[in-house]
Order: C-alpha cells, then sequence, then structure tokens
C-alpha cells in the first residue's frame, strides 16, 4: 500500500491518499478540492473517502470527491453532525459544500475498501464521533484526536476532555507500533508517543 500526503491550503488539514493497486484510492480527510489535483497527478481514481471527523477543514473536498463517484463514511455518532448548527457556527461560520454520507462505521468494525483492509477505532473527545483508522495493519489516522507530542483540543461544540483521555488510553494500548498520521503536522509513531507524549503516559 501506498500512502500519499496532501498537505494543507490555508485552514486544512492533512489529507491522505491510499492505494493499493495504483490504480483506485481511498482519501482520509479531504480538506479542500485540491485532493483533485493530486489524484490527477498520480493517475489515481478515489473511490472512498473516510472522514475523522467532520470539522469544515477536515471535509471541504468531499463534495468535489462525490461528484467524481466517491463514497464517503465516518462514525455512527458523526454523520448527524457534520452540517449541524454546532459545526457551521465554528470560528465565526463556515461554508462547506454539500455532500452525502454514504455510510458510517462502528467502533471496532472492520472492512476492506480498494483492496486495504481497514480498522475502524471510535476515539471520542474531540468531536462526539470522531474516528481513528488502522490501515494495512500500519499505519493510524488519528485526524485530530492525537498529534505529535499533543492531543486535539476540546473546546469547541461536541468537545469533551474526559471522553479524549479515555480515547487516548484505548490508542496507547493498542498492541504493536503503527505510523501515526495526523491531521495536522508532522506524522510520528505510536511507540514514540507512547515515550514522549505526556496524554499517552498517564
Amino acid at each position: 500500500m501506498k500512502v500519499i500526503k496532501v498537505l494543507p491550503r490555508g485552514f486544512g488539514s492533512n489529507c491522505f491518499i491510499l492505494t493499493a493497486d495504483d490504480k483506485t484510492a481511498v482519501v482520509v480527510d479531504p480538506a479542500d478540492s485540491g485532493v483533485l489535483t493530486a489524484l490527477n497527478n498520480n493517475n489515481l481514481r478515489c473511490e472512498y473517502v473516510l472522514l475523522t471527523h467532520g470539522h469544515f477543514d477536515h471535509v471541504g473536498g468531499c463534495a468535489a470527491l462525490c461528484k467524481n463517484g466517491a463514497r464517503v463514511y465516518c462514525g455512527e455518532a458523526e454523520k448527524p453532525l457534520i452540517f449541524s448548527a454546532g459545526y457551521l457556527s465554528l470560528f465565526g461560520g463556515v461554508s462547506v459544500p454539500p455532500f452525502e454520507v454514504y455510510a458510517t462505521l462502528k467502533d471496532g468494525e472492520g472492512f476492506s475498501l480498494c483492496g486495504i483492509n481497514f480498522k475502524a477505532i471510535h476515539t471520542a473527545g474531540h468531536t462526539a464521533g470522531g474516528m481513528c483508522y488502522i490501515a494495512d495493519g500500519k499505519y493510524l489516522f488519528t485526524g485530530d484526536t492525537l498529534f505529535r507530542r499533543g492531543i486535539g483540543r476540546t473546546d469547541l461544540f461536541g468537545g469533551n476532555f474526559a471522553e479524549l483521555l479515555k480515547s487516548l488510553k484505548k490508542i496507547a494500548a493498542l498492541e504493536g507500533n503503527y505510523k501515526v498520521l495526523c491531521g495536522h503536522e508532522d506524522d510520528t509513531s505510536l511507540d514514540d508517543e507512547r515515550l514522549y507524549n505526556p496524554y499517552l503516559r498517564f
């Protein structure tokens, strides 16, 4: 499996393109429509989108991908929040091109998309329905739950610090090491975060 990291434009999140066959792709958190350029440059067609959560800086490119046939998945508790007044009023009000969520995922659910095996992990705290995803048994996509040496904020609509600590404990307890691909800033590893991130050492 190949992972292509698409850096944000402006106030967006990191976006990740995953492909196992160099033809079809799964996109994690398409921050904006610029992901289409990255897909075209790599001769890839996005079949599916996985959302770690529904904040505008992670979903801005969903509509453009859906117009090209992609299907969007998110956590079951996150779906009703994505276009809620609580989300759209963040940071003084934002505009997100409308899109439909094709299906939702449960905690611990395993599934396969484009020849890639995934596992969904419900990680509430930054948002109520946030999800992290293990891909190919090697990569952990953490959205805004876990950052390199840090964690996501909990002072926004739906945030809950106590729930985030529970989610971080769940992540820290995963067996083995993973490359951690975060929603913002640099990549890291789970072993590194276990050693140096104070929120995973509690």
